[in-house]
């Protein structure tokens, strides 16, 4: 007689926190290299139907990967151009801010001398100290800076080539995958695979479209309520609220801020904050459930902690890759048996169980 020794609890979970700390470990030394990678493979993931479609017309497969990347490519670049356009236009009028927000800081300086006997010089003298202190921090914010633009040159550099060696190599990488975990179910790695590429595909579409409405409603409330640097700031708050539940919170601060120093009507402030309000409402209730649909379904406690773990790992890219990249390990945990309680912890699914009434005894 045979009795099976099943592992303990704590080993299973010292096991599973340890793989999670070594991803993370993985992520933030190897972020340069993995951040393009990951855009990649979204960006592929979002082709693949163009390319098949090309191809089943006849077109050459390089021929077909190369045009598929060019008009993502195109869309991007329109996308930076338009917002360039409307960075330049809000710059022309940077004079006409400075006196605005000379004013604003005079009349905030005589509101903390009355309120806290602060008087203007004093606060001069807190405002020069810290200039100073920025001054001397320079050299480290230009270091900064240059690593920002590096990394930008690395995206426009490898991430279309990354996406035409995925495409071109797609059926190398699904049996090199699949053969990785031949000792498991191949059929079971191939649906993994396959919820995996269509959870990509709905995301990046559904984000795409989300943002393009997003942006047409924020541009006609705006229009409505009549501010300056309308459309700037429409496309602003829709690119920002790419990721989740924070990017919207900075937007709102910043169209609010801007429309303070540009507008002579300090009303106009409140109605900002109550345009992106509703439109964020639309978006959530609607817009979401709607275009993204249930192949994303991550619970709101989960989806924090990633954008905000994401971003602590590896910057705004990996705020926006968070969700994906969740959405993904669902997939694995849902297949994976030892792994299913974890799937279940990500997922959105909460029930509620009604309570039953017993009958009075009598």
């Amino acid at each position: 007689m045979t009795t099976t020794h099943e592992e303990p609890f704590y080993k299973r979970l010292s096991f599973n926190l340890i793989t999670l700390a070594l991803l993370a470990l993985t992520l933030y030394l190897g972020k340069g290299i993995l951040i393009p990678l990951f855009f990649s493979i979204l960006l592929a993931t979002l082709l693949l139907p163009v390319v098949n479609f090309l191809q089943r017309i006849k077109v050459h497969r390089v021929l077909s990967i190369l045009l598929s990347i060019l008009i993502s490519m195109l869309f991007i670049v329109g996308i930076v151009y338009l917002l360039s356009r409307q960075i330049g236009s809000f710059l022309e009028d940077s004079d006409s801010i400075k006196e605005r927000v000379t004013e604003l800081i005079q009349s905030f300086q005589g509101w903390i001398d009355d309120k806290f006997n602060i008087n203007a010089s004093k606060q001069n003298k807190y405002i020069k100290e810290t200039t100073d202190n920025i001054k001397e921090q320079g050299a480290g914010v230009v270091g900064k800076t240059f690593g920002t633009l590096t990394d930008i040159l690395s995206f426009v550099v490898f991430i279309p080539v990354y996406t035409f060696l995925i495409l071109f190599y797609r059926g190398l990488i699904k049996k090199f995958i699949v053969a990785v975990f031949k000792n498991g179910k191949p059929g079971k790695v191939e649906e993994i695979l396959y919820e995996s590429r269509v959870i990509g595909q709905y995301y990046v579409l559904g984000l795409s479209m989300e943002m393009a409405i997003v942006f047409g409603l924020n541009c006609i409330g705006f229009l409505i309520v009549g501010i300056d640097y309308a459309i700037f700031l429409a496309l602003v708050a829709a690119l920002l609220n790419l990721v989740p539940y924070i990017g919207m919170m900075v937007a709102s601060l910043f169209s609010m801020l801007i429309t303070l120093v540009s507008s002579d009507t300090p009303s106009d402030v409140i109605w900002v904050a109550v345009v992106l309000a509703a439109v964020q409402l639309i978006d959530n209730n609607f817009l979401m459930p709607m275009i993204v649909g249930n192949r994303v379904r991550i619970n709101a406690l989960v989806t924090i902690l990633g954008v905000v773990i994401g971003g602590t790992l590896c910057g705004v890219p990996g705020m926006f890759l968070a969700i994906p990249g969740i959405a993904v390990l669902k997939v694995i945990f849902d297949r994976v048996e030892e792994l299913q309680p974890w799937g279940m912890m990500l997922g959105d699914d909460v029930k509620e169980e009604k309570a039953k009434k017993k009958k009075p005894i009598t």
